[in-house]
């Protein structure tokens, strides 16, 4: 995993995403024409939420919203999760595979409901100087909410106004997703750890700014999130989780063979008194900042070991661990977000 490339491409992907929503955001706010007319409940939701909200936080919002979103699906895109790519081409194919297919006439199942409106811009029935980018962005939000039943809290269903929102450009070769390409490979997704990566490089510029305030400048209420967010490396979790979780396990289990594939656990004089459990199960685990979830995919694979243990198969061990194990807090909801998507593709792989 490259990590400088890919701080280069998360900085410069919060940029590129700002500019497009802003640039979004006045269109929609000041044109009068075809578009705008037939989402103008779209474009009132927005002007009210103005009422409640500065612009720079709606801005915000919405980028590292599609930000979480496009990341997630390049990630199932590459590990094969996803039914059909969404941001990514098959080998030798230029555009993301979902509306290769469509344009072909394979719409998927998820998207059969939209198959009308696709065949109204295939066929030039419904006229568009860019029918390719019209089908494709009704295609990534009919995606985004299909995903809604299986990944709800990084898939929530689309509001009206992150839709209208949504950057135009998403196929050209200076797109974000043509960046998303570029910067993750299927090297890059052996390990879900990048996922934790990618947003620590996305609030870093922000982070910066928060600090760089002028002196007696109070931290305002939205900043304390990235003020406050720190990717932990790997070597620091490993020795907290091997020397707690780890730690309750060996006590319980002193011939586990787990102890080999601890490599930060700390041998102690035997403890007299400890906490007893009879298995796995019993166990819970709180991280009270879980940020992207750094430490609790790293339980979890401590865990899976002691349901090995315990006699569990494989099939149900994951299911164990995500219903009784593990749970985590943060003041930072893009990054709890990021958390439960990291975990679920733990419980996948």
């Amino acid at each position: 995993m490259n990590l400088t490339k890919l701080k280069k491409f998360a900085q410069g992907a919060r940029r590129t995403l700002r500019a497009e929503v802003a640039s979004r955001l006045d269109y929609v706010l000041q044109q009068d024409d075809v578009y705008t007319r037939g989402h103008a409940a779209e474009i009132q939701d927005i002007r009210a939420r103005l009422k409640q909200r500065d612009r720079e936080q709606i801005v915000e919002e919405v980028a590292y919203t599609w930000f979480n979103r496009l990341i997630a699906f390049r990630y199932m895109d590459l590990r094969g999760y996803t039914q059909s790519r969404v941001v990514s081409p098959q080998p030798g194919q230029v555009q993301p595979e979902i509306l290769f297919q469509i344009k072909q006439g394979r719409t998927p199942k998820g998207l059969a409901s939209l198959q009308s409106t696709f065949d109204g811009y295939l066929s030039g029935r419904t006229q568009s100087a860019q029918p390719d980018r019209e089908i494709y962005t009704r295609a990534l939000l009919g995606i985004c909410n299909e995903y809604n039943t299986t990944l709800p809290f990084l898939f929530r269903k689309v509001d009206s106004y992150m839709a209208v929102l949504l950057p135009s450009d998403l196929l050209s070769d200076t797109s974000i997703i043509a960046e998303i390409q570029k910067a993750i490979t299927e090297d890059d997704v052996e390990d879900v750890e990048i996922i934790g990566w990618l947003y620590q490089f996305y609030i870093s510029e922000k982070k910066d700014q928060v600090f760089g305030r002028p002196k007696g400048e109070k931290i305002k209420k939205e900043d304390i999130p990235a003020a406050t967010q720190l990717f932990t490396p790997h070597w620091i979790v490993r020795y907290m989780v091997e020397n707690s979780l780890g730690r309750l396990w060996r006590n319980n289990r002193p011939e586990t063979g787990l102890k080999d594939q601890m490599e930060y656990y700390i041998e102690g004089d035997p403890e007299p008194e400890f906490l007893t459990i009879e298995g796995p199960e019993e166990i819970t685990l709180l991280d009270p900042a879980c940020g992207s979830g750094h430490i609790l995919t790293y339980a979890f694979d401590l865990l899976y070991g002691m349901y090995e243990e315990a006699g569990y198969s494989a099939e149900e061990i994951p299911s164990l661990i995500l219903t009784n194990n593990l749970y985590g807090i943060d003041i930072d909801t893009r990054a709890a977000e990021l958390a439960s998507f990291a975990l679920t593709m733990k419980a996948r792989e």
